[in-house]
């Protein structure tokens, strides 16, 4: 099987460490070789906090610079962060279009990102970015799941189904937050 890399990205708070084992676990249902390792560091502090997962046949979870086939951000500025240092050229970038404005935009050190930023890197290295949003999103927490059925609905990860995905948040969740994200993923997955 062809190594397939996928690079994680958001703000502590976001769901990243709960995306990341959804992804693992999918892919080990679909039977596939699949490593993950996460960094936590900042996440109770709102910094950077990311995942590296590669599926095939790999001694090391780290993903090179510039060595993903995807790339997922729970957040513009992170989205543009993980563009520019993991995604490889041709290769597909998903977020979720929100900002939880980072420590050197509230210090006014940098610029807020807008989405013409990112299409214009995107478009520079013939990278498929695909923009999530859901306007009637009750709870933040929930963006990660928006964007999982968005990228199962797209197909994002080679031989990873829509059965896989579901299969890992059972594992993972329970009660009433198991059933508003499996609720929310059937949703958008239709859509």
């Amino acid at each position: 099987m062809k190594i397939f890399n996928i690079y994680l990205i958001g703000v502590g708070g976001q769901g990243i460490g709960l995306l990341s084992e959804v992804i693992i676990r999918a892919a080990d249902k679909a039977n596939l070789p699949v490593k993950g390792v996460d960094t936590h560091g900042l996440a109770q502090r709102g910094g950077t906090v990311s995942s590296n997962i590669r599926i095939g046949n790999v001694n090391s979870p780290l993903i090179m610079k510039n060595q993903a086939d995807l790339v997922v951000a729970l957040e513009r500025h992170e989205a543009l962060r993980g563009m520019n240092d993991y995604s490889k050229n041709n290769s597909t970038v998903i977020y979720y279009d929100t900002v939880w404005q980072p420590l050197d935009v509230r210090l006014r050190k940098n610029k807020e990102i807008n989405n013409d930023i990112l299409l214009k890197v995107a478009n520079k290295r013939n990278i498929n970015l695909i923009k999530v949003y859901i306007d009637d999103l009750n709870d933040a927490r929930m963006q990660n799941m928006a964007v999982l059925a968005t990228m199962a609905k797209y197909n994002l990860i080679p031989n990873v189904q829509k059965n896989h995905y579901i299969a890992a948040i059972k594992d993972l969740l329970t009660g009433n937050i198991l059933k508003n994200n499996i609720e929310l993923f059937e949703k958008i997955y239709e859509i």
